[in-house]
């Protein structure tokens, strides 16, 4: 719109000069065939003097049309840089100041639309940290009443197993509202990453090992393999929470006899984790959902899963700006494939 307007204003200008020109010419050729004598130089000279006076209206305008327009890209470009009082001047009337009168419009809603946000996700924190800390009490004073009642039904054979029922239950609802706790936190965008550079090799090693006791009671098998040590930019404690959940998620999909592999590999400007296992695999028609909360599929044979775990790590693995892809065939395992950028080899 701001291009066809200017392109407007400049037509008429220059149909205005040489319309102007035209005029001149022709009384001075009118006035040369009745040989009215200087009476041509009078007319050309004015005709000259009159096209020069309105190039130089049109230089003027021109000029003060284009700080005008690098006024209003100075502002817009500020506002993009952050300057969220950035304002075109719109004072004078025509359609341009209109078109810029609109953009303000635009800026202020945009301003009320991020500020809105802003107190949302403050909100949306506080209400989850007061939740979060109203659950952990009776949480924690359930636990302490089941086990005093374990206990006591030791002659008690099936009350003992329902109380053992009853304990992983409260185990559950704790995890439950961690795992919440920590997916919300990440969705409000409240949670600082404190990203250092790390071993990739120590990293993946302390997660095998948070698994190792499991696998060996269940009579499975994790292994880690041997490469190239790198340095990781992390945050140690959230990526060891992400690729820990894809472990477990690993390890409730297997039977007695399988393995998990985690291994890495290193290019020139990228680092891969992969989190392979020959477990029951995935079925192609839950493959495109297994990231949504609380997805359960029909063909799964877990019980145990809340369906927080991959989203969990997907959204932490994002937040590192990394990717996770996921390759799957029923009865023939699984491989979750982690990639992240190397800063310093860029």
């Amino acid at each position: 719109m701001m291009k066809i307007f200017v392109n407007q204003k400049i037509k008429c200008l220059f149909v205005s000069i040489a319309l102007c020109l035209l005029a001149f010419l022709s009384a001075a050729m009118l006035l040369i065939s009745f040989d009215v004598k200087y009476a041509a130089f009078y007319v050309l000279l004015s005709g000259l003097a009159i096209s020069v006076a309105i190039l130089i209206l049109c230089y003027r305008y021109f000029s003060e049309q284009n700080k005008i327009m690098e006024d209003a890209v100075s502002q817009i470009t500020g506002y993009l840089s952050g300057d969220k009082d950035a304002r075109i001047e719109c004072d004078d009337e025509g359609q341009l100041y209109r078109l810029f009168h609109e953009v303000n419009t635009l800026v202020s809603i945009l301003n009320a639309h991020a500020e809105n946000e802003t107190n949302s996700k403050a909100f949306l924190k506080n209400t989850i940290s007061d939740i979060s800390h109203q659950l952990k009490t009776p949480l924690a004073a359930l636990n302490i009443y089941n086990g005093i009642l374990q206990e006591e039904a030791a002659e008690f054979p099936t009350i003992k197993e329902f109380l053992t029922l009853s304990e992983q239950e409260l185990d559950r609802i704790e995890a439950l509202v961690q795992s919440l706790l920590k997916i919300t936190k990440l969705d409000a965008g409240t949670i600082c990453l404190e990203k250092s550079f790390t071993s990739v090799s120590q990293l993946l090693e302390s997660v095998r090992n948070q698994f190792l006791f499991r696998a060996q009671q269940e009579n499975k098998t994790i292994t880690l393999s041997e490469g190239d040590d790198v340095p990781f930019l992390c945050d140690r404690s959230w990526m060891t929470e992400a690729v820990g959940n894809i472990v477990k998620n690993a390890l409730d999909h297997m039977q007695a006899g399988d393995f998990v592999s985690i291994a890495w590999r290193t290019f020139p400007s990228m680092l891969q984790i992969i989190i392979k296992d020959n477990g029951s695999g995935i079925h192609p028609e839950d493959l495109p959902h297994i990231f949504k909360r609380f997805y359960r599929s029909r063909f799964s044979k877990d019980t145990q899963g809340i369906g927080l775990g991959l989203p969990l790590a997907k959204a932490i693995i994002e937040a590192h700006s990394g990717t996770i892809e996921v390759d799957s065939q029923p009865g023939a395992g699984t491989t979750f494939t982690l990639t992240f950028l190397i800063p310093t080899k860029l």
